[in-house]
């Protein structure tokens, strides 16, 4: 990932609407969900969620498949991991981080 990616996922996330049918589809898995069950979900009107979910295609951060009439929407697990492998890349000065279990922050050694 290179910096004009990361900013434009960033960007994409930066919106709460946006932030919010993300996680919904992070948390649906693979089988990912339709425009109607995410709008009902997240008690969006469908004008709007396709407006969003426009925006994270573009950003790279869901998928669109197509199945008969519907069409399905995925997270995009590895651009969301190469998003969080280019903010910690320089993680701790290049040291060896431990992430702390509890909390998921990272602290030095």
């Amino acid at each position: 990932m290179n910096e004009a990616q990361a900013i434009c996922a960033l960007s994409a996330l930066a919106h709460t609407q946006r932030l919010r049918v993300f996680r919904a589809l992070v948390v649906a898995g693979p089988e990912g969900l339709t425009p109607s069950v995410l709008a009902d979900q997240l008690d969006v009107a469908r004008n709007t969620l396709s407006f969003h979910l426009k925006e994270l295609s573009h950003a790279g951060l869901v998928s669109i498949e197509q199945q008969g009439r519907n069409l399905i929407y995925r997270a995009e697990f590895a651009h969301m991991n190469g998003l969080l492998g280019y903010l910690t890349e320089h993680c701790c000065q290049g040291g060896v981080c431990e992430a702390n279990a509890t909390s998921r922050t990272y602290t030095s050694c």
